[in-house]
């Protein structure tokens, strides 16, 4: 299965002001190979501890940034301790990833505030500027993704979806028939590696005469909700990403 991207509504164009403090990591140049990455940041469920992701095709390094200091690890070896790339390359790449988490974390409000201008964006306006007092403030532009279209869960129940364990991103479709009630993964969706495009299975024993619609009605709803959530990034994951560009020198 194949998403239809005649269903996606348009790319829409928009601006957002930010405090982005020093930009300390643009003054670190990356090496070319690595020089690309798709950058995503939150705050653990804690909230003390910032979580920076530097993805690749072919690895990522993940920070993990509080009080005591960073750690760090990686993706794409079978050590989590052993670098995906040449030493040059990740010595480079690690400096340039620290100062942007450091950056990252003595900016307090900036993961909020990139939420904020989300929520704008969602609501239907196209710039947002935050409540500051005086400060240097960066202009972003961008055009977001518009989502593919799809339709509202018409099946009994309730459904949400997960990560679980495993390789190309998966999640599970978690299917809930009465409130309060333990949830049962019905279908599960990943990123095939070979194409880079999302697929999907139904689990077996499902009685989908109780979940009241049929497997592969179920299964294209998936494949559009995973096509939103986890191929084509949200709204705030879109504007984060350009501001953290911006950060580091990449834009």
């Amino acid at each position: 299965m194949v998403t239809d991207e005649t269903l996606r509504l348009p790319t829409i164009q928009f601006r957002a002001v930010l405090d982005l403090g020093e930009r300390l990591a643009s003054a670190i140049t990356l090496p070319d190979a690595l020089a690309h990455p798709d950058l995503f940041a939150d705050w653990g469920d804690d909230g003390e501890a910032l979580n920076l992701s530097v993805d690749f095709d072919d690895g990522q390094l993940h920070i993990v940034l509080d009080d005591t200091g960073p750690t760090y690890h990686y993706h794409g070896t079978d050590d989590p301790f052993e670098s995906p790339w040449p030493a040059d390359q990740t010595e480079t790449l690690l400096q340039w990833s620290l100062t942007l988490a450091q950056e990252i974390y003595t900016l307090e409000e900036l993961l909020d505030t990139i939420a904020d201008a989300a929520e704008w964006f969602e609501q239907g306006f196209t710039l947002y500027v935050p409540e500051t007092d005086p400060t240097q403030l960066e202009l972003i532009e961008l055009g977001i993704t518009g989502e593919l279209l799809t339709l509202p869960w018409l099946g009994s129940g309730t459904v949400d979806h997960e990560h679980i364990d495993g390789d190309h991103h998966p999640i599970a479709l978690v299917w809930t028939p009465v409130p309060g009630r333990d949830g049962l993964q019905i279908a599960r969706a990943w990123l095939d590696p070979t194409t880079g495009e999302p697929r999907t299975e139904a689990l077996p024993g499902v009685d989908w005469a109780a979940v009241a619609m049929a497997e592969d009605e179920v299964l294209s709803w998936l494949l559009g909700i995973y096509a939103n959530h986890h191929v084509a990034p949200t709204p705030e994951a879109q504007i984060m990403r350009a501001a953290l560009e911006r950060m580091g020198g990449i834009s």
